[in-house]
């Protein structure tokens, strides 16, 4: 393993007494600090999302990487390496002041048994965000956590009580949080400039490719670590081509573009109507089209949901869309395009609507002229605004805290559980269902011509439609018709070793 760390883990008593939360002596640094002393940092998952933190992280004053944490040997290594050949390029950014190498571990744990770390930041697979999030609070450490914060309604929930039983400030990943613009624009639409909100279209239109199929487990490469990898999942026999990232088409480890693009944009729906709760009611339609490959999540997916009776759908898609080319102003020759966009969120008021994406937008009346625009950067500064946080000691100072965090993955977990109960279903059946919304059904209409052009035939590869759902989002619980089969999706089993327990 070259230069990476070969201390061993101390023991599994410390495991076990982690998941009743006595386990790691908590970590002398919890409360502020002073604006030139250094903050202590490891990054846990460092494919991608997590490579990405390392060198923005790194980037920032009296912030040092100290500890990387993979459970592909491969990848560590080059991480491992990687860092240490920008040694001179952070010394030159800070003065001189910083570490050249950093140390490598493929156990979390190991990590968390370092008195001398100050935070986490968790860029992992989806279904070890909470169990890593909750772990990190029990050792004292403060942590950033990747979108969807969790895999599941309840871990989720039990991140929360983490957070605030050991004081410890935890930000969730959706850095939009940080974008001016939506700052700006929640203020406008929360003070009544555009009358009051009559419903909204959240949407993320992808054109991705198929996984692909295989017939029969493919091997685990022998440089992963299949069981910490799994952790709290199934260490199910692989099922893909592509050991990384196709995980998030998988339910046993991933949650769909609605658990993957979806927190980001249903992040912003909330952050910009203020609700502090997930919506009561939803029904969900869509399926895995075109595609006959390994993925059980859908391509196709949008979800009808009531807040206080506000209707939102939530319209998730990931085929390409060859018969309508997308205008340039959308992105793309052959992505979908709905309401003028690729994506993002459409508000629709009395005095007119609001589109804002990623980066921005602007608000029109109903004549489609444009009476202002919102400038932003997509959230620059979330990690800034964590280590700000972490120098305050304030969890009011962290701009998308993790109980938002939590009821922004909570929402796109409903719209999950409505389709993974669903049943095949007409064409008509789902226009029936929606009736009572026409954004609804012109979503519907609009995915027909979609497939139309993917040359999907309903007959052989027909909608899943899931049955409407009440949600009581005081208890987190499903009620009321159907809510035994649907409460059965608020908390996944988990492994030996590697469980989230009542008590936290």
């Amino acid at each position: 393993m070259g230069k990476l760390n070969r201390r061993e883990f101390v023991g599994t008593g410390l495991v076990a007494a982690a998941g009743m939360g006595l386990g790691w002596q908590r970590s002398v640094w919890s409360q502020s600090t002073g604006a030139n002393e250094t903050i202590r940092l490891a990054v846990v998952g460092i494919r991608g999302q997590g490579n990405g933190h390392i060198k923005a992280f790194e980037k920032l004053k009296h912030v040092q990487v100290v500890a990387l944490c993979e459970p592909d040997r491969k990848i560590l290594e080059d991480r491992v390496n990687e860092f240490a050949g920008r040694a001179e390029e952070r010394a030159s950014r800070h003065g001189g002041s910083t570490n050249k190498t950093v140390e490598g571990y493929t156990d979390l744990r190991q990590v968390l048994d370092r008195d001398d770390i100050d935070a986490v930041v968790i860029a992992t697979p989806n279904h070890w965000h909470a169990l890593a999030t909750i772990w990190a609070c029990q050792a004292g450490k403060h942590v950033y956590v990747e979108k969807p914060v969790s895999h599941s309604i309840w871990e989720g929930r039990k991140m929360v009580e983490a957070a605030r039983k050991y004081n410890c400030l935890v930000q969730a990943g959706t850095q939009q949080r940080s974008c001016p613009a939506i700052f700006e624009a929640a203020e406008d639409i929360q003070s009544g400039k555009y009358g009051k909100v009559n419903w909204v279209h959240c949407y993320k239109l992808n054109a991705r490719g198929s996984i692909g199929k295989v017939t029969e487990p493919q091997p685990v490469p022998n440089h992963i670590d299949y069981n910490l990898w799994a952790g709290p999942a199934p260490m199910s026999p692989v099922m893909r081509k592509q050991f990384h990232y196709d995980w998030h088409w998988q339910y046993s480890w991933g949650d769909g573009e609605m658990g993957n693009w979806g927190p980001h944009y249903v992040d912003d729906l909330r952050n910009l109507l203020g609700w502090k709760r997930v919506p009561d009611s939803i029904i969900s339609a869509g399926n895995r089209f075109a595609w006959d490959d390994n993925g059980n999540t859908p391509n196709m997916h949008f979800a009808l949901m009531h807040y206080e009776g506000l209707p939102v759908v939530v319209d998730i898609r990931n085929l390409p869309d060859p018969q309508r080319p997308a205008p340039k102003r959308a992105g793309g020759k052959s992505g979908a395009v709905y309401l003028g966009a690729r994506g993002g969120n459409y508000i629709h008021c009395e005095g007119g609507f609001i589109r804002l994406a990623r980066g921005g937008g602007s608000a029109y009346d109903h004549d489609g002229k444009r009476v202002k625009q919102y400038r932003g950067d997509g959230g620059a500064a979330h990690r800034q605004n964590f280590i700000d946080a972490l120098r305050s000691g304030k969890r009011s100072d962290l701009n998308c805290d993790i109980e938002e965090g939590h009821l922004s993955s909570a929402m796109c977990h409903l719209g999950n559980v409505g389709y993974r109960l669903g049943a095949t279903a007409s064409v008509e059946q789902i226009r029936e269902s929606m009736k009572q919304h026409d954004d609804a059904i012109n979503t519907l209409q609009d995915m027909l011509e979609q497939l139309e052009g993917n040359q999907v035939d309903l007959k052989k590869n027909p909608f899943t439609l899931g049955p409407k759902l009440t949600f009581d989002p005081s208890q987190e619980q499903f009620i009321g018709a159907h809510a035994p089969q649907a409460n059965a999706y608020l908390k996944p089993s988990y492994r030996k070793g590697f469980e989230i327990t009542d008590r936290v």
